[in-house]
Order: C-alpha cells, then sequence, then structure tokens
C-alpha cells in the first residue's frame, strides 16, 4: 500500500513540475480547468476548487503556484477537504509539494484527510495540485495561506462559536469575501457569534479583503435583534437573539466633523405647487433631516468636496440617498483627496494599479459604509459619482480620526493609526500642539483640584468664624469660677486655715454635727477667698439676652467643661431645699461670721432629723457654698 502511494505521489509530482513553465507569476498563479475562487498574494491568500461548496466537477485539474518573500516560509490551513474517498485517494486527490526541495504533502482525500489543521513547511514555494475523475459526491476544498509571521493563521470557515475565550485575536487570509458564509449584524451592533469571523471582518471594515490582515475582537452579551447593512460590498443578515455576539475592534472610526460642503452645482427645483427647494451642497450632511445635495440636471462630472478643516486620517465613508420622499441615490463613486485644496490624488486602495470604484446604494433611504484601507491623509475629500437612479443626490459622513504625530507618506498612511478622539472646534494656538486625548484629563485634574482648595478655604473661615465665637473661660489660681474673668492670685483657703476676720467670705452658721457625718466619704470643699479690690463674683444664673450674653457654640456642657458660660435656670417656687454637706467646727476655733452674709434655714419637723429630738434641731449646721475646682 505504501508502495502504491508512492509511486501515485511521484507520478503527481512529475505532473506538477511539467506544468511548471505555465504562466505562473511572482506572487504565485493558477492553471487548469478545476479552479475555483482564488486570490493568491505575497502574505496571504485562498484557493479553492471549481464550484465550491458545492459538488465539484469530473475530470478536471487545477495547479496552484505559492510563493512568499524571501526569508519566511509557507504556513498552510486546511478550512475543508471533502473529496470522494477512494483506496489511495486515486479517484480525487490534493497533493503539496516543494519543488526546490523535493518534498511532498498528501495526497489527501475524504479518508485520508491531514492530520493537523495548520501545516507548517520549511520552504518558500509550494505547489498545490487538485485531480480528479469520474465521482459523485464531494464539495471538493478550501486552502488558505500565509507567511511564518502570522502563526495565528485561520480559515475562512471559522465562526465565532468555534472560540471561547472572551478576546480573540487571529489573522484573517485574503479572499475571505467571496467565501460561502452567512454573517448577521452590522459594524456599530456587532455581529451574531454564528457569523463567519473573517468576513464579518471584511464587512465592519477592520481588514480588506484583497490584503487580509489581523483581527482583534471580543465575545460579548448577545442581543435580542441584529439588524441588517450594507457594508464593503457585503449584504448581512438580520438575525435574532445569541448568547454572544462579536464586536470588532477598530482603533481609528470616529465620525469626523465637516468644515464647510462644497459641490460642482446644486439643484434649484421648483415643485407642483410653486415652492422652491434648494437641493444646496450644505444639505449633504448625513446628520441632515429631510432631502439632500443634488447636482444640477444635466450636468456632466458632478462631485461633492468635504472640508475638514485640518488634515485627517479618514479610513471610512458612509453615503445615503436624497430621503424616503425622493428616490435619488448613488449606486457606485470614485473618491479622491488633497491637501490644499488645488493637486488631488485618487484612491486606488491597496493595489495602487487602478482608481478604485466604491459600490453606493440601493435605495434612498438605507446607509453604506466603506472602508479606506490603507487610509486616505488629507484635509479635502471629494466623491464623484459614476452611477446614480433617476437623479445624483446623496448624503455623506467620513469616518477617522487625528493623524498620528509621525509624517505618513503621501498620500496614504502604511497603518491604521491609534485611535485619538476628534477634537471639538478650537482656537488654535500658536506654537502649542494640543492633544485632545490628555485634554480632558488635564481640565479633569484641574478642576479636582480647584475643588479641593475651595473646600479647604471654607473649613478655615469656618473654624475662625468659630473661633471668634468662643470666649476663654476665666481661671483662678485655686480654681475657676465661670462667667467671671480670672482674677489676680491670691491664697487657697480651707476650713483648717481661714482668712482674717476682714475677708470677704461665704459661710453658714456652724453646729455640731453627729459623728456619722464626720466620716472620711466626705470630700472638704475649698474655699476660694476674694480680694476686696476685686469685682464680686457674678450671679449663677442666666442674664437676661439684652446683657450681651450669647449662647456658646456648644451642644452640652460635656463637652468642653469649664471652658464656656455656663448658667443654672432658677429654681422653681417650691418648698424645697438641698441638704447641704456638714463639716463640725474645731473646738475654740470659732469662725467669725457676719450678719450679712448668713441665713437661716427652716427648722425640720423633729421626726426628720436623723439625730432626732427638738434639741438637735437647734443645733445650725454650718455651710459655705463655692465653685467647685
Amino acid at each position: 500500500m505504501r508502495a502504491a502511494r508512492g509511486a501515485l505521489a511521484m507520478a503527481l509530482l512529475r505532473r506538477c513540475l511539467l506544468l511548471g513553465p505555465l504562466g505562473l507569476r511572482a506572487a504565485g498563479g493558477q492553471h487548469g480547468d478545476g479552479c475555483g475562487h482564488t486570490l493568491l498574494t505575497p502574505h496571504s491568500g485562498t484557493l479553492s476548487s471549481k464550484n465550491y461548496p458545492g459538488t465539484y466537477p469530473n475530470h478536471t485539474t487545477c495547479r496552484w503556484q505559492l510563493r512568499t518573500p524571501p526569508g519566511t516560509f509557507l504556513l498552510l490551513t486546511f478550512g475543508d477537504v471533502d473529496l470522494e474517498p477512494s483506496e489511495h485517494c486515486a479517484r480525487s486527490s490534493l497533493l503539496l509539494t516543494d519543488p526546490q526541495a523535493g518534498i511532498s504533502y498528501g495526497p489527501y482525500c475524504r479518508n485520508a484527510g491531514p492530520t493537523t489543521p495548520l501545516l507548517v513547511t520549511n520552504s518558500s514555494t509550494v505547489t498545490v495540485l487538485f485531480n480528479s475523475t469520474s465521482h459523485r459526491s464531494g464539495r471538493g476544498l478550501l486552502l488558505s495561506y500565509a507567511t511564518s509571521q502570522h502563526p495565528d493563521l485561520v480559515s475562512c470557515l471559522v465562526r465565532g462559536t468555534h472560540y471561547t475565550q472572551e478576546h480573540i485575536s487571529v489573522y484573517c487570509p485574503a479572499g475571505c469575501k467571496d467565501i460561502d458564509g452567512d454573517i448577521w449584524g452590522n459594524p456599530s451592533q456587532g455581529y451574531r457569534d454564528t457569523s463567519v469571523l473573517c468576513k464579518a471582518a471584511v464587512h465592519a471594515g477592520v481588514i480588506a479583503d484583497e490584503l487580509g490582515g489581523q483581527v482583534t475582537l471580543a465575545r460579548e452579551k448577545g442581543i435580542t435583534l441584529y439588524e441588517s447593512a450594507f457594508a464593503n460590498g457585503l449584504h448581512s443578515k438580520r438575525g435574532s437573539l445569541s448568547e454572544k455576539r462579536l464586536v470588532f475592534h477598530k482603533a481609528c472610526g470616529d465620525v469626523l466633523e465637516v468644515a464647510a460642503f462644497n459641490a460642482s452645482s446644486w439643484w434649484h427645483e421648483v415643485d407642483v405647487l410653486g415652492q422652491d427647494r434648494a437641493w444646496v451642497a450644505q444639505r449633504a450632511a448625513l446628520g441632515t433631516t429631510g432631502h439632500s445635495w443634488a447636482a444640477e440636471p444635466g450636468s456632466e462630472a458632478a462631485w461633492l468636496e468635504l472640508d475638514l478643516g485640518t488634515r485627517r486620517n479618514v479610513t471610512g465613508i458612509i453615503t445615503k440617498g436624497s430621503s424616503e420622499q425622493h428616490d435619488y441615490y448613488v449606486r457606485s463613486y470614485r473618491v479622491s483627496s488633497s491637501r490644499d485644496g488645488k493637486n488631488w490624488r485618487p484612491y486606488r486602495g491597496s493595489n495602487g494599479e487602478e482608481d478604485k470604484v466604491f459600490e453606493g446604494n440601493t435605495d434612498s433611504h438605507g446607509e453604506v459604509s466603506n472602508a479606506f484601507i490603507p487610509p486616505i491623509i488629507g484635509r479635502y475629500v471629494r466623491v464623484t459619482p459614476q452611477s446614480w437612479h433617476q437623479r445624483v443626490a446623496m448624503k455623506v459622513a467620513l469616518l477617522g480620526c487625528q493623524p498620528a504625530r509621525g509624517r505618513a507618506p503621501w498620500p496614504y498612511a502604511p497603518s491604521v493609526p491609534r485611535e485619538v478622539p476628534v477634537p471639538t472646534s478650537h482656537t488654535p494656538i500658536p506654537g502649542v500642539a494640543l492633544d485632545p486625548e490628555k485634554a480632558g484629563s488635564t481640565l479633569l485634574v484641574m478642576l479636582l483640584i480647584g475643588g479641593f482648595v475651595l473646600l479647604c478655604s471654607s473649613l478655615l473661615l469656618l473654624a475662625f468664624l468659630c473661633r471668634r465665637k468662643r470666649k476663654p473661660a476665666a481661671e483662678l489660681s485655686c480654681g475657676i469660677v465661670k462667667g467671671h474673668p480670672k482674677l489676680d492670685p491670691s491664697p487657697v483657703c480651707s476650713l483648717q486655715t481661714l482668712p482674717p476676720p476682714g475677708s470677704t467670705l461665704a459661710s453658714f452658721p456652724t453646729a455640731p454635727v453627729p459623728e456619722d457625718l464626720m466620716s472620711p466619704e466626705y470630700a472638704e470643699p475649698d474655699l476660694v477667698q476674694m480680694s476686696p479690690s476685686s469685682q464680686p463674683g457674678p450671679s449663677t444664673f442666666k442674664p437676661l439676652l439684652d446683657e450681651g450674653y450669647t449662647l456658646p457654640l456648644v451642644l452640652s456642657h460635656y463637652d468642653t467643661p469649664g471652658k464656656h458660660h455656663e448658667y443654672a435656670e432658677p429654681l422653681p417656687p417650691e418648698p424645697e431645699y438641698a441638704t447641704p454637706f456638714t463639716e463640725a467646727e474645731p473646738a475654740g476655733a470659732g469662725l467669725p461670721t457676719s450678719p450679712a452674709l448668713r441665713y437661716h434655714t427652716p427648722a425640720p419637723r423633729p421626726a426628720e432629723l436623723p439625730w432626732g429630738g427638738p434639741g438637735g434641731a437647734e443645733a445650725a449646721l454650718s455651710h459655705v457654698y463655692h465653685e467647685a475646682l
């Protein structure tokens, strides 16, 4: 069996060598009647058998020559190999050979397919040979390739459901646009996860089909309904709810602000009622309600010009017809750009050989998007309609961002620049480069600093006002008298060291006290001597408001004890008296009393005295009231 397989492989290899001189080009080529959709570029490409994914024809042959730049080698991914099975793949087969090294891979068919979906070769040149005889079934083959610089190469048939991670980065080959596969959604909403990934990337304008490229996307939560759209030559379908959706990351795709519109001509319409309607260039803005811009009937080579005010990276364009009331729209158009408004360069796309014609609208109310890959760098963009329905009329919007700081080659940038938000209109400052990406964060920092300074100033002012309202409490050398200024130092008195008779002393009559009241559990109060030259002590009752009394800024007297004026309310007019503390007068040490400072308390009833009897009631108690420490 191995010998037969080897003989078949050598026969196919000899056949490939015989077909070598037939019309192959530097980037690769094809020859034969069994070739289907084919797009070959130096960095990537896609090829398929005839009628794919339908049944391939009988007795056909196709030979593809794949070549990559020197210093690289080929990576091949098998999207689909469905050739009718037979012994040693004799009826239909796929064979890959390296003519320089004499190495072959295959032959492959349905019962002897590739062992891995990705084949890594050690050569920059590979010949692919497809051969078919009489057969009954089989879709044929689909194969893609790229250089060794893109190890994350995927097939054109890969869908979003093939991945489980939230963030995906893959390399899509060139030529996936025309491969059979459905997509649901649009660039603004995202795409249903069952959509063909690389084809959806072309529809979203992330990559160009003729180039391929790296694709970065995220799998986010699905939505209820996906709307259809026509973009970059592809129609998407209207899709229902899905668990996940595909959202492509496009670095530069904001709607650009247009400073002015200009046109070759405009239509001055007079309707059947005699009313005038001006289809001027300013009505070409996509967000304008009502009718659009329209060229004058019969004018040749009509064009619409958009002035962006300054140089911009233009990565896409959105076009729309006149409106729902008027069935006017442009079917195809060309685009040119300029930096000074005088010298114009036509947009030629990635190949650079001929002016690119973009597909326009198919009705008067739908929007159609087209991407510029590579992007246009310029201030002026001119749209030249090539074909239209009834009348040249359209609305236009441009997508892009601010150009990178580095100098880019004229007229296109080599790659998609980083995302920079489009700044609003501002007054330019000579010699200062305004960076809109940093302007927002700088303004936020300035606002935060200003708010912090204002808050601190308010707190300091409030603290200063509160401090002015508070009056310092007066302190005596032997204690604190509330509500009275601090007096001159005076000696502290007690019952053991009494002042001379001339002192102003508040006291009560003394009387013998029972022994149980003389226990050390009762603290001995201090006496305060008042200087004769000082003012008399203030009252402990709250003065009237007209005397200048101000309530202290405290919530309770426990907050700052001894620091503020605190007055007691007068006792209610009831015959209730507090029992004062007493202290027995030492023998032989009589206290000098002053009639002016003594008062007599009502005599208690005998039954209320702890020692009982009328005799005890006659003994008066001596007390001195003072301010506690």
